[in-house]
């Protein structure tokens, strides 16, 4: 046997030395990288949940406020109550505008939000009558008599709220606020002015609006342990004082917030556009080092093993394994590189052999798995899809049985076996045997049906114009596409007693375009911006869930568009791919039109 000289290093070791000096070190820094990432993570995802959190019972406490204010849009933008306001005169003629036409409208105005609240308007034309209740030093919204009075503007004059009230932006300048006994009530008022724009260039101050709800109502929805326990949630006003709060924190309602309150803990806020109040949120520090401290445990833990590991197998790797290794290697790094079709395969019955199997079903393994979470992925989108498409609101088909039981009532047999061929009609093609793409005359008939029960509600208060192009009834689409847009203009479109629309479809440059116009208030650019906004709060919900339909069905180039001036009206655009169904026959050449 040949002796070895002194000094002599076998190539194992020197393989394991610089094994240990390129690949063991490194491997401890990577670690040291990754917790250090890992630990980041975990903090910032800490904050983004609790911000996220914050952000929905903001959007909560959004959705009630804006209740208010579209309560006061509707009186505020209404023209024919702003001219009886301003304009009616003594005797019978004010008592036929008080009880025909300014009473109803604020009637109808409380009959549209969700929460109970409190109108009061007041008034500068001295020929109108006061009409309110005594409420005898209790608070108005508990009683449970009608929620609005009449004033004269005198009431108020003097009053340091209407004086320093600020100078009017046409449809935006509003204000909460506490007054009078709003603080011993607890509640709070959307102030708001009347003005008559009818001539040019100037704003005529005819009535005042104060709008009030219960602080109770708006911001039932703060509660410390949605965030979790031992944390404290708490909501401000624009001058920093506490409105509410709830959880651990030694804060009250009153006390003044600041930087400083909050101490040691995590600090997370989230304002509110309108009013100016802020929400925050405070999370003691060891809730968020908890798992940051468990995460780092086990990173030392698997370093030290790791590490002992690497040391012992290195003292027997040789050059006939580290071939071997190459090839394991190459194929982790196919892998990596999301190639798992990549296979190795070794000549014996060693540990090798094993290993290369071990990878070979790995990668066959991983690979179904991706596509079985890609697959469930799109499953889960489609059943949100259906989810989605089966929302038919039930207050539609209870109007509708109302609206036929009045016909009935009244001897109207002909309209009754209308309204209900048509409710018929719209119920059957709104279910279409749980199809998602149904063809576009199907749509369309759907949109017919709806608008018709609606004809028969509104009679010659509301008009429709129809203009489809025969040529694309034969293309499918997404079912219930244009019945929101329809509801949305009957909702929240009127300006006045009446409403026009129309409604196209036309063929162009291989896609299928419909609009839906009215001629109502219109929306303001800030609200448009909103509704189109992928991140948006609950403004245009299902105007959104339209515009994602399209886009998850058929890309990105396809959606909805929205265009409006307030005062003129609003247009819808829907576009789709022309996509042809094959059950379909081909539609006439010549264009329908009917109205």
């Amino acid at each position: 046997m040949r002796r070895r000289t002194k000094g002599f290093l076998p190539f194992g070791y020197k393989l394991m030395l610089s094994y240990a000096a390129f690949i063991i070190l490194p491997s401890l820094l990577v670690a040291y990288t990754a917790n250090t990432i890992f630990v980041s993570s975990i903090r910032e995802q800490t904050r983004s949940n609790i911000s996220g959190t914050l952000q929905q019972i903001r959007d909560n406490i959004t959705y009630k406020l804006h209740d208010s204010v579209r309560l006061s849009d509707m009186l505020y933008f209404d023209s024919t109550f702003i001219y009886h306001l301003r304009n009616s005169g003594e005797g019978w003629a004010s008592y036929e505008a008080t009880t025909k036409q300014i009473v109803p409208k604020m009637l109808t105005a409380l009959e549209m939000p969700s929460s109970k609240l409190w109108l009061s308007v007041y008034v500068h034309n001295t020929a109108l009558p006061e009409i309110y209740h005594t409420y005898e030093y209790q608070d108005p919204m508990a009683a449970k008599n009608r929620m609005f009075d009449l004033y004269q503007i005198r009431r108020i004059a003097g009053s340091s709220w209407y004086l320093n009230y600020p100078l009017e932006k046409y449809g935006v300048t509003m204000q909460w606020k506490q007054i009078e006994d709003d603080g011993q009530y607890g509640r709070i008022s959307l102030l708001r002015r009347i003005v008559d724009n009818s001539y040019p260039g100037t704003l005529q101050e005819v009535g005042f609006i104060r709008i009030s709800a219960q602080l109770s109502d708006l911001l039932e929805s703060i509660d410390y342990q949605k965030i979790g326990e031992r944390t404290a949630l708490f909501l401000t006003d624009e001058e920093g004082r506490v409105l509410t709060s709830t959880g651990t924190a030694d804060i009250r309602p009153g006390q003044l917030w600041r930087s400083d309150t909050g101490g040691t803990s995590l600090v997370i806020q989230a304002d509110l556009p309108e009013p100016q109040w802020r929400l925050i949120a405070l999370v003691p520090p060891d809730i968020t080092e908890r798992d940051t401290q468990r995460l780092r445990n086990w990173t030392l833990l698997i370093c030290a093993i790791c590490f002992i590991v690497f040391s012992f197998a290195g003292a027997f790797i040789s050059k006939y394994f580290s071939r071997r290794v190459s090839k394991i290697v190459s194929a982790l790094e196919a892998f990596h590189e999301g190639n798992f079709e990549k296979r190795i395969h070794f000549k014996g019955n060693d540990e090798f052999t094993q290993i290369s199997s071990a990878l070979n079903e790995m990668g066959q393994n991983t690979g179904e798995l991706i596509r079985k979470v890609y697959e469930t992925n799109l499953r889960k989108k489609e059943a949100d899809l259906a989810s989605l498409q089966a929302q038919i609101h039930p207050h539609f088909l209870y109007n509708t049985l109302s609206s036929i039981s009045r016909l009935a009532k009244f001897g109207k047999l002909d309209r009754v076996e209308q309204m209900v061929r048509d409710l018929a009609k719209f119920y059957r093609l709104a279910l279409n045997e749980g199809r998602t793409l149904i063809p576009v005359r199907d749509e369309v008939e759907q949109a017919k049906a709806y608008l018709n029960i609606q004809k028969t509600k509104y009679g010659e208060r509301m008009t429709v114009y129809y203009d489809i192009d025969p040529r694309i009834l034969g293309y499918t689409t997404i079912k219930l596409i244009l019945r929101p847009f329809l509801e949305n203009v009957l909702k929240y479109a009127w300006l006045g007693d009446s409403i026009r629309m129309r409604v196209t479809g036309e063929l162009a440059d291989g896609k299928v375009i419909f609009k839906v116009i009215d001629d109502g208030i219109g929306i303001d650019p800030e609200t448009v911006r909103q509704i189109q906004d992928p991140a948006g709060n609950t403004v245009g919900y299902g105007i959104r869930n339209v515009d994602e339909r399209i886009r998850l069905y058929y890309g990105q180039e396809y959606g909805v568009s929205i265009y409006s001036r307030p005062g003129i009206g609003t247009a819808v655009r829907i576009v789709l791919p022309a996509v042809r169904n094959e059950e379909q026959t081909d539609p006439p050449a010549a264009r329908l039109r009917s109205s």
